[in-house]
């Protein structure tokens, strides 16, 4: 069973990947202007996560519709795609937290 997509979901497609490499290039959160509102890191981090739960309902919810028939598969794929790199980003930060804790830890006192 071959699946036929339309020249508009093709250039969905490419849209929204092009998109999602801007995203990577450019992060959505300024960290440093926070910063000087006088935010601190775990309000930022507590936003980010918040970020990440929110697009994992998103996400779900884009399946729930491509199950029910109501949703386009690019758009879904694209979500999902969104999500996992929201995570991947999360992790890495918790990755670096641990690492400059750790390094911490080191310091001779």
């Amino acid at each position: 069973m071959a699946i036929s997509t339309p020249f508009n979901a093709a250039t969905a497609a490419y849209g929204n990947a092009s998109r999602l490499i801007n995203q990577a290039a450019r992060p959505s959160t300024d960290l440093t202007a926070k910063a000087s509102e006088g935010a601190n890191f775990a309000d930022i981090l507590a936003q980010n996560v918040q970020g990440v739960v929110e697009q994992g309902k998103t996400s779900d919810q884009m399946a729930m519709d491509m199950v029910n028939g109501k949703a386009n598969v690019v758009d879904m794929v694209t979500a999902l795609s969104e999500t996992e790199m929201a995570i991947e980003s999360m992790v890495t930060i918790r990755d670096r937290v641990i690492s400059a804790y750790e390094e911490i830890m080191r310091m001779p006192i």
